[in-house]
Formats: C-alpha cells, sequence, structure tokens
C-alpha cells in the first residue's frame, strides 16, 4: 500500500474544518471515492509544513504529523507553486507538534521553503533573530523576514522598482 509522510492543521481542538474530532494514534477511512480539492473527499494532508498554513491560520491551530495511505490523490497548485498536497483514503495521526518543533523544522529549510514558512507563520521578536541569523546569506528569506514579519513595505517597493 502506498504512503505519504506530511503534516495536516487542525482546529486547536484537534477538528477539522468540517467538526470531525481526530487523536492521535488513531487511523481514520474515508468512504468513496478520493479526489482533492475544496469539493473533494479524503483526508488532507501536505508533505510540506509550511503549506498547511495556506488551509489554516497558523495562530489558531494545531500541526500534527500524519501518515496517509490507501487511494490517493494529488493536488497541485502550480500558480502559487503548492505541490505535494494530497487527499487520501486512511490517515493516521503520529504527533501533534509544539511551536519549538514547527520552528526548529523550520530553520532547516531550503530558501524557497524558508520564504514561505516566514511569509506564512507569525514569528516572535526571538524567533525573528533566528531565522535571520539562520538565513542570513539569502536576500529572498530577509525580504519576507522584513514584509511579512516586521511590516517594512519599502521591501515591495524595491522588489518591484517603485522607489
Amino acid at each position: 500500500m502506498k504512503e505519504v509522510v506530511g503534516y495536516k492543521a487542525f482546529n486547536k481542538d484537534l477538528t477539522n474544518r468540517y467538526g470531525k474530532k481526530f487523536e492521535v494514534g488513531k487511523i481514520y477511512i474515508a468512504p468513496g471515492i478520493i479526489k482533492f480539492g475544496n469539493n473533494g473527499n479524503g483526508f488532507h494532508l501536505c508533505r510540506n509544513m509550511e503549506d498547511t498554513f495556506r488551509y489554516f491560520d497558523p495562530e489558531n491551530m494545531t500541526l500534527c504529523e500524519v501518515i496517509g495511505s490507501g487511494e490517493m490523490d494529488e493536488g497541485i497548485d502550480h500558480y502559487y507553486g503548492f505541490y505535494d498536497m494530497y487527499a487520501v483514503e486512511r490517515l493516521k495521526v503520529l504527533k501533534e507538534l509544539r511551536r519549538l518543533e514547527i520552528i526548529e523544522q523550520g530553520l532547516k529549510l531550503n530558501e524557497i521553503r524558508a520564504e514561505r514558512f516566514v511569509s506564512l507563520f507569525p514569528l516572535t521578536r526571538e524567533e525573528i533573530i533566528l531565522f535571520k541569523k539562520q538565513f542570513k546569506n539569502y536576500i529572498r528569506v530577509l525580504d519576507a523576514i522584513a514584509y511579512h514579519q516586521e511590516e517594512n513595505e519599502k521591501i515591495y517597493y524595491k522588489k518591484r522598482n517603485l522607489e
């Protein structure tokens, strides 16, 4: 059976958007034809942690590591650069991630994924310092921190040569 390891975001009480309650360690099975999307069917997950922030507000969610298996349908959004998203027939919730674990994983990302992470995940002042130090040689990440975390709108104008 094919498996994909990834991440799933939930509301803080481990319910999904439709009010279904999940528990760590349990396996859930979706009946019917599996199809990715808003009108699809199955349990959605992302291979990349930061992609879950597109669907749930990071300040009001619980992020879990999961394994999806069984029938799968892949979701791809070329326009916004989101890949490796799936609807799966079977979902096992492995563990809840604490904020520190999320930050530690974020600090290990490559430049493109780190840029997305800092654009979507609200950081504390101390976390901003950590990311600036870790990605000091990556202007895209530093610009994303300045714009999204520090609200420096001049970065927007700089990128578009509007100054």
